[in-house]
């Protein structure tokens, strides 16, 4: 192979001087393939010269060295060969998006009657599926039981001025007691007038509605 060899990103070399293989992958499942292994019969022949020299030295530790500037030179040479090859091979499988350039998966991420992928196109199906799931999702915490502990956060009880520390000792009151956990201080001290039964304001002297001494 003599011309230039047109490559991607999303891909594993797994060659070895005995052989070659690769992984393809999509860029937006992670899923791929491997290609099957096909043996270098230089690099098989070598590596028993390896270890034959290894053996025994003498003329087949030379051979070895022979054979190893064989492997630097052809291995090259062969592995663009099926590099090429490879890259080939696994075209029909992959699709790149004209939009955002990602290689992907025909199988599971590519959606041909938008001719994009589906980061960029999703199946309508399954996003109005995950729609209402979600929206399944919302109607059950809208739709919850309160907890009896909160049953005091009420309209009413929002109209009171609630109070977030106890007015004797300070403590910090985590919900809208009665009595603070810490003293036993009454929180909501506010009573009523004697004279005209009006709701009277924490710590007021006089009613602000018959103006009544507060007892």
């Amino acid at each position: 192979m003599d011309q230039n060899i047109e490559f991607v990103s999303n891909y594993g070399d797994l060659s070895t001087e005995r052989g070659f293989q690769f992984e393809f992958f999509c860029n937006r499942c992670g899923s791929g393939f491997r290609t099957p292994f096909k043996a270098w019969s230089v690099g098989t022949a070598s590596a028993v010269l390896d270890a034959a020299g290894s053996l025994f030295g003498g003329v087949l530790g030379s051979a070895a060295n022979v054979g190893e500037r064989v492997r630097s030179a052809g291995w090259q040479k062969a592995h663009d060969d099926a590099f090429g090859h490879a890259l080939e091979e696994i075209k029909p499988s992959f699709v790149q998006c004209p939009r955002c350039s990602t290689w992907v998966c025909r199988k599971g991420c590519w959606n041909t009657r938008r001719g994009l992928c589906k980061e960029c196109a999703p199946d309508l199906g399954v996003e109005m599926s995950a729609a209402q799931s979600t929206r399944s999702v919302e109607e059950v915490w809208a739709h919850a039981a309160m907890a009896a502990e909160d049953k005091h956060l009420t309209r009413e009880d929002w109209r009171e001025t609630i109070r977030a520390t106890c007015p004797n000792c300070e403590a910090p009151l985590a919900t809208n007691a009665k009595f603070c956990p810490e003293c036993g201080a009454k929180i909501k001290d506010a009573g009523h007038c004697a004279q005209c039964g009006a709701k009277l304001t924490p710590g007021a002297k006089f009613c602000s509605e018959c103006g009544e001494k507060a007892a």
